[in-house]
């Protein structure tokens, strides 16, 4: 189909990645399921490989580049590069940068397998990292050395959700050819233009709102330019990393529902966040698309939507009220991920998190992503909870 205008991001979802006329008119992108690929002559064999000739299955499939494809189209990058979980979207791209005797700056607050990947074998591969303040915008150029090469930042930040002004992150980091990351996973490919603020790479857990369905693990990374997937696919080769077809098909047929799904997610959240925001119970809601909340302005400058995960911090209560209330829920399933269609709820400890800049909070934070459910019978679950947590 010959591209005429620019497409809107529900077109997209449904149309990128898909060429059915080369599948036999079959809509969806075969699950190939591959190990050994067979070559007709030596020279096809001996041939140079590009990074998107199928040669061995651990290179990847038609199937894995046709979702690459589509997540590059409804992201704006060069391309993408998928691996096998979120965790690896973030370790293959910092180890495509990082090398012994660089220095690397990570936003106090990120996701916690991020700072355990620094601080454990980033640092026993004499890689140094220093935390910073998210909020700290251009100031960070004050910490960037002649080694540094890469800074690390999430929008929101994990748990807490805070949003930093990333404009000003990534031009300290362009001026000083410091290369940029983020984690956008929050954001779900659609919410959150990385490209267009500046970051030369984008990371996402596409566990999340890209599969939607909790039922596969996957990773992608967004790349900004050709040198940035080059470096990327490098890493990914020689780590191993790869997906099976059967998540990357997953994960193709989660994305097509994407963009519906995610409007559904935002506005269930909104509507349960602003109901908890009049809970006795309740300190403060976390979440950046409140009017009211201290990044709102923020986050109308970067997003263009939200999705159903924040924050909640609840009023200082002893710890047996905090599990009547938790384990006192129907709807609300305690395990950790977000981004599928149901409802979940943690606690949560953002003292683990911080470094640079301590958490203040002074009662027990617990983190909700509201599903697909109905609004109103999530309501009344946490009023139940909130009922067992009185009693309790």
């Amino acid at each position: 189909m010959t591209e005429r205008r620019p497409r809107g991001l529900k077109t997209t979802a449904t149309h990128a990645g898909r060429d059915p006329f080369k599948n036999h008119g079959i809509v969806n992108p075969p699950v190939y399921h591959a190990s050994t690929v067979l070559f007709e002559t030596v020279a096809e064999l001996r041939k140079t490989p590009g990074p998107r000739d199928v040669r061995y299955g651990r290179y990847g499939t038609p199937t894995t580049f046709a979702l690459e494809d589509a997540a590059a189209a409804l992201e704006g990058g060069y391309t993408t590069v998928a691996v096998s979980s979120g965790k690896a979207a973030i370790t293959t791209a910092l180890l495509a940068y990082a090398k012994s005797g660089d220095h690397i700056l990570v936003a106090d607050g990120v996701y916690a397998p991020t700072r355990k990947f620094c601080d454990g074998m980033l640092r026993r591969m004499g890689v140094e990292t220093t935390y910073f303040d998210a909020m700290i915008g251009g100031a960070v150029a004050e910490l960037i050395r002649p080694n540094t090469t890469v800074l690390v930042s999430e929008s929101p930040s994990s748990i807490t959700f805070e949003v930093p002004d990333s404009r000003a992150l990534t031009a300290a980091a362009r001026a000083a050819g410091v290369t940029s990351m983020v984690d956008s996973t929050w954001g779900g490919l659609i919410n959150f233009p990385a490209f267009d603020l500046g970051y030369d790479v984008s990371m996402h857990a596409g566990t999340k709102y890209v599969v939607g369905h909790a039922d596969a693990m996957l990773g992608l990374i967004g790349c900004r330019e050709a040198d940035v997937e080059k470096r990327v696919r490098e890493s990914s080769t020689m780590l191993g990393q790869n997906i099976g077809p059967d998540d990357a098909y997953l994960a193709l047929r989660g994305l097509r529902t994407m963009p519906t799904r995610l409007r559904a997610h935002e506005a269930a959240g909104i509507a349960v966040a602003e109901w908890l925001q009049g809970r006795p119970e309740v300190a403060r809601v976390l979440h950046p698309a409140l009017p009211d909340d201290p990044h709102h302005a923020q986050f109308k400058a970067d997003f263009t939507g939200a999705c159903g995960l924040f924050g909640v911090e609840l009023k200082p209560i002893p710890d047996a009220k905090l599990v009547a209330f938790l384990e006192s829920l129907n709807l609300f399933g305690m395990g950790y991920s977000w981004g599928g269609f149901e409802s979940l709820i943690v606690p949560q400890d953002p003292r683990t998190l911080r470094t640079a800049k301590p958490w203040t909070g002074k009662g027990p934070l617990v983190r909700l992503h509201i599903g697909l459910e109905d609004v109103d019978d999530l309501i009344a679950d946490l009023r139940e909870g909130f009922a067992a947590m009185a009693k309790g």
